[in-house]
């Protein structure tokens, strides 16, 4: 009897958010299965509100950063992000 490994790829979640920048906290409201909003304190200029959503999501999910992925969304307030290894 052959005792081999047997690998299991955990598959990415697609969530979809919408995020509120220059808010007083960073918070995370799941609102559906899959439909989150995401307030961050930073502005939604160069870049920084994205990246501040991928950490909060990262923490929420409690993933590293590097499993965060911004699908599509990249100048609106309503995002699709992939979340690795969930």
């Amino acid at each position: 009897m052959d005792m081999g490994l047997i690998s299991v790829k955990i598959s990415d979640m697609k969530i979809f958010v919408k995020v509120k920048s220059n808010s007083r906290e960073n918070k995370v409201e799941k609102v559906g299965d899959c439909d989150f909003i995401v307030k961050v304190k930073a502005l939604a200029k160069e870049n920084k509100a994205n990246f501040a959503v991928m950490e909060v999501l990262a923490d929420y999910f409690n993933v590293p950063f590097s499993a965060i992925r911004l699908v599509s969304g990249r100048t609106s307030k309503r995002k699709i992000f992939e979340i690795g290894g969930i």
